[in-house]
């Protein structure tokens, strides 16, 4: 039978913690409402006893967020009073509050940290536990730096806090010291030791990942008996932060059979979940992150999209929609194959090309992706177009199209502290339009000229410029997700002029636009 696995989610407490991730209390309010839509067990909103702001923001979430029964609420506390009466009253308002108490149990924390004896740390867990099972009845005791902890004490530790009235007991590797196979034989053993002693207390992990191997030593834990996981969205926190929600719980989802465990996690949510917090704590999640990253589920190598056309496990081990993406996305590029330049040729209605014409136009097609980078739709379309014109050949759909895409022009942007502005000059067939218009910033502004021109009623939901090259010609790329009709559509667009790559990859998603809506926008 499967097992329940509980998510403990530590985004705005541990990932907090990240330099220049700080959130005001409506960005941490915002993020706790997309956990609870995403499904995790219990939220950890903070540190309350470390500022009047977090005291409450973790108030206001446990009054707005903890007002079910759906979701546990809980923040940290070291073992002192002070501190577990900070937590106490900051969550006493959700309808299931825990307070949460760590304090380390290595030597190295014992003695250098704290400069007491074990049995004296030993003696200050048990009386912060008894303090606050006055308070609530759910109580969680983590013993920092268990990985790195004398066995015997570390159990004694725990049998101690157990008889004071913990009913969860956390194990972190607090400085991602654990290898995957020795930490899971330290949750075996603990499991066994504990359920022998009380086996309603639940057991649970926290893994950070200074070596890497935060999500491989939290589905050990997982494999050896741990009841919970703690766990942060994109993987951030302290250092190089800790066990990815994302990561932990899509291993299980995809290996069910080997971890024969499962969680309440919703998985189309993750990706919103993903972008919500990148976005409001202002840290990019990385290209090549699994599940999360830009390129998880995108394939531009031709052997791969090939392989992908022919049947999708051929590469695919996850689809895309299950984490909450629309479909994969195959990237062409001059290293695609045939194979996928003619499915994407075929996908936009010209099924009917003969091989000889299929082979001028990938070729046309190779010579554009060396000066373009990636090559989309309307792209093809103008490829195809080109094509047909030259050879004096006629195609029902290229009517629809032809003269219908946007071309950049010329651009002027204006930025400074009171009157940011913008003017475009954009190219529709024989065409040719201009706007200006003033904004809250220079993007802004250039976009609203561009809306302006477009006339469709298009929403911006995403916008993210990178640096992909260095000095002084150094290439900016932009990527942006918009909103049309209920569809939402990803564009790119790289320059040396980070302004021009943005008209760019706006136009990019307009065209895209008409591509599929064509001939009725």
């Amino acid at each position: 039978m499967s097992r329940k696995i509980l998510v403990f989610d530590t985004t705005l407490r541990d990932g907090e913690q990240v330099p220049g991730a700080k959130l005001n209390l409506y960005e941490k309010l915002e993020i706790a409402y997309q956990l609870k839509k995403l499904g995790v067990d219990i939220i950890e909103a903070g540190f309350p006893a470390s500022s009047e702001g977090d005291f409450h923001a973790v108030q206001e979430i446990a009054k707005c967020v903890g007002n079910t029964d759906t979701v546990m609420i809980t923040a940290l506390a070291r073992a002192v009073e002070a501190d577990i009466d900070a937590v106490y009253n900051s969550i006493k308002y959700a309808e299931k509050p825990l307070i949460h108490i760590v304090l380390g149990t290595s030597n190295i924390h014992v003695e250098k940290k704290f400069g007491k004896s074990k049995n004296q740390i030993l003696n200050l867990g048990v009386e912060a536990v008894k303090y606050a099972k006055t308070l609530l009845p759910d109580v969680q005791y983590s013993t920092e730096d268990a990985s790195r902890s004398d066995f015997e004490y570390l159990w004694a530790t725990i049998e101690a806090v157990v008889r004071a009235g913990a009913t969860m007991i956390n194990v972190p590797d607090t400085v991602g010291y654990a290898d995957p196979e020795e930490f899971g034989h330290l949750i075996y053993k603990l499991n066994d030791r504990l359920k022998n002693l009380n086996d309603t207390v639940i057991l649970s992990v926290h893994c950070h990942n200074d070596l890497g191997m935060a999500t491989a030593n939290t589905l050990a834990a997982i494999k050896n008996g741990a009841d919970k996981v703690e766990c942060t969205i994109n993987g951030i926190g302290e250092r190089a932060g800790n066990a990815a929600l994302e990561e932990v719980i899509m291993a299980l989802h995809t290996r069910s059979s080997f971890y024969n465990a499962h969680t309440n996690i919703h998985t189309r949510e993750i990706m919103n979940t993903s972008k919500l917090v990148s976005s409001l704590m202002g840290l990019d999640v990385q290209v090549n992150k699994a599940i999360t990253g830009d390129n998880a589920f995108a394939h531009s190598s031709g052997i791969h999209q090939d392989g992908l056309l022919k049947s999708r496990e051929a590469y695919e081990i996850i689809s895309p929609t299950e984490v909450g993406l629309n479909d994969m996305e195959l990237v062409l590029t001059a290293r695609s194959g045939r194979h996928a330049v003619k499915n994407a040729i075929e996908k936009l209605g010209f099924t009917q090309l003969t091989d000889r014409q299929f082979e001028d136009l990938f070729v046309d097609f190779l010579t554009l992706a060396d000066t373009k980078k990636e090559v989309y739709n309307h792209d093809l379309y103008a490829i195809v177009e080109n094509y047909y014109t030259r050879h004096a050949i006629h195609h029902e759909d290229i009517g629809h199209y032809s003269g219908r895409f946007y071309e950049l022009v010329d651009l002027q942007v204006v930025s400074n502290t009171s009157f940011p502005s913008a003017s475009v000059e954009i190219k529709k067939g024989n065409q040719t339009f201009k706007s200006s218009a003033v904004g809250s910033g220079p993007i802004d502004a250039l976009y609203s000229c561009i809306a302006e021109i477009i006339e469709l009623d298009v929403k911006l939901l995403e916008y993210k410029i990178s640096s992909v090259s260095r000095g002084k010609e150094a290439l900016g790329k932009v990527k942006l997700q918009v909103e049309f009709q209920g569809e939402k559509y990803i564009a790119k667009a790289t320059d040396t002029d980070v302004i021009k790559a943005s008209a760019l990859a706006y136009l990019n998603a307009v065209n895209s636009i008409i591509v599929n809506y064509a001939p009725s926008v």
